[in-house]
């Protein structure tokens, strides 16, 4: 299961970084601002789950702790 949880904590920080570089390009060439807006509460919105799912990860590999 923990290694469910990594696999998909890296994908979603992949996404984290594509949503986060689109809204930047958007914002720069001052295209639909309501747009912008969007990729960024998508933004925030992605990386509440990744927080979640590194979160999940330590949880169920105990964090590097020893047993």
């Amino acid at each position: 299961m923990s290694t469910f949880t990594y696999t998909l904590a890296i994908i979603v920080m992949g996404l984290v970084a594509i949503v986060l570089v689109r809204g930047l390009f958007n914002m720069m060439k001052g295209d639909n601002p309501s747009l912008s807006n969007k990729l960024m509460q998508m933004r925030v919105l992605l990386q509440a789950i990744a927080i979640i799912l590194i979160m999940a990860t330590l949880w169920l590999t105990g964090g590097g702790r020893p047993h």
